[in-house]
């Protein structure tokens, strides 16, 4: 049965299901469904959690004998399973099938992960999971439900924040909802029950935006080029080293390049991200960026790293971090501006 992150709390109270799927891709819902579960668990003398990654080489019968296992003489158990990002595969299936039919009232299984795509939801093993128990979808917030979200963390800590205090602690935090909820309880302990104004939360929020190089990979990819500009304005504002940003963007470019000549050539997706290291959950991601990014595209990418280079060693760039910005929306949109340099005289 399916239940919203904010409903599981209701649903909780009703009783205990023998089987959770907390998948999503909202990292902090997802950690607190896990912790509300496990607080009411506790609460019914499920003392003990026994906690599982999947990892290559995973024994899938060391979860078959915990779940089995009688608790006389022992705390009933809470197992908590965490997928990494991965699907069960075919022994994986059968074994949490198995676990539908074994039944133990003295354990109870919650796994964790991503987000629980069609194909996953019609597979045999999460109906059968889905049928005993209970899927909890963790979607990242946006507009009207980020707004109630925050309402009702306000509420919680008992915060009273002016209207536009709270449309800038969302519009600073970007949807995430850890970094957020850290803002909300740090403005508890200063203001309490006070009213909070939007000077006040600004303050507060000086230098919370945290961006790195893999964040700039990620939004070069994606094709997103507002987030791109956002995080090369922070990179550039922290004095990030140019050649360090000019490096990450290299590598995507001559990666996607490479991939799109071997993909012409007739060779398999799957070899090319084996080839390239791409991980499978940034699989989906570059398929993404080989479909926006064709040959002539990269090319024109290369070339003008390949200015930048030249120009930045040589001394004649003007602004190397907008040089790179431009350059980084080259991979989100066509902009044919040549970069900023000194002129040359002879």
């Amino acid at each position: 049965m399916r239940c919203y992150a904010n409903q599981l709390p209701s649903q909780l109270k009703k009783g205990l299901a023998p089987f959770y799927m907390v998948f999503g891709e909202e990292p902090y819902q997802i950690a607190q469904c896990i912790m509300q579960i496990r607080q009411v668990a506790k609460q019914q003398g499920f003392d003990e959690v026994i906690k599982f990654t999947l990892m290559p080489g995973f024994d899938w019968q060391e979860i078959v004998a915990q779940y089995q296992s009688m608790s006389l003489f022992s705390a009933r158990t809470l197992i908590e399973f965490d997928l990494n990002e991965q699907k069960p595969g075919a022994q994986g299936s059968q074994i949490f099938k198995q676990l539908v039919e074994l039944a133990n009232p003295d354990t109870i299984l919650v796994l964790k992960g991503a987000k629980a795509s069609q194909d996953i939801q019609r597979s045999a093993w999460f109906k059968a999971l889905d049928k005993q128990g209970l899927f909890v979808p963790c979607y990242p917030l946006t507009g009207n439900h980020l707004s109630r979200w925050l309402d009702e963390q306000c509420y919680r800590l008992n915060l009273n924040l002016h209207n536009n205090a709270k449309q800038s602690l969302i519009d600073a935090t970007e949807g995430n909802l850890l970094a957020c909820h850290q803002e909300l309880e740090k403005l508890s302990l200063l203001y309490g029950s006070e009213l909070i104004d939007q000077q006040a939360v600004m303050q507060g929020l000086l230098n919370q935006s945290k961006f790195d190089i893999f964040d700039l990979s990620d939004a070069l990819l994606n094709g997103h080029a507002e987030q791109a500009v956002k995080v090369m304005t922070k990179l550039a504002a922290d004095n990030t080293e140019a050649m360090s940003i000019f490096w990450a963007i290299n590598k995507e470019a001559a990666n996607l390049l490479a991939m799109q000549h071997g993909r012409l050539n007739g060779a398999n997706m799957a070899d090319l991200y084996k080839k390239y290291n791409i991980w499978k959950n940034q699989q989906a991601v570059v398929q993404q960026a080989l479909n926006r990014l064709n040959i002539q595209v990269l090319e024109q990418i290369i070339k003008q790293l390949a200015q930048f280079d030249a120009a930045y060693k040589q001394g004649n760039l003007v602004a190397p971090y907008q040089a790179l910005m431009q350059i980084c929306l080259v991979f989100c949109q066509p902009v044919a501006i040549p970069l900023p340099c000194h002129p040359v005289f002879n």
